[in-house]
């Protein structure tokens, strides 16, 4: 699973630094931990690997920003599309007033990470005696 992690991380442009792989590793642990856990299984199901993968990812990128926020400086947190018309195309971003600054936007994503697919843990639940 931290392969797939690191993978993942590279995915949204975040490559490793020296030193990341301490914090990337005890964040997949946790994780690893959390799942085993609330489902009460010995190793994370092979249908919950993906969410893992996220769940670890996110748990990582708030590391970073709460103790090395300038590592994660080279993420991409521009503008994010918040219309497309196609008739005579128009294009909207989400910038100006009313619209999420970068940190916001990180901090929803990191939130989206960590939480998505929660609720499928349930599936792989066993009764604990």
């Amino acid at each position: 699973m931290f392969e797939k992690t690191v993978k993942r991380l590279e995915g949204f442009g975040y490559k490793l630094k020296a030193g990341d792989k301490a914090v990337l590793k005890f964040a997949v642990e946790k994780v690893t931990n959390t799942i085993k856990n609330e489902c009460n299984v010995s190793a994370v199901p092979d249908g919950l690997i993906n969410i893992a993968v996220d769940m670890a990812a996110g748990e990582f990128l708030g590391t970073k920003k709460a103790f090395s926020p300038a590592d994660i400086a080279g993420l991409d947190l521009e503008p994010a599309v918040k219309q497309i018309q196609v008739g005579d195309t128009n294009t909207a971003f989400a910038v100006g007033e009313g619209s999420l600054t970068p940190e916001q936007r990180f901090d929803l994503f990191v939130e989206h990470l960590l939480n998505y697919g929660r609720g499928e843990l349930a599936c792989y639940r066993k009764i604990r005696w």
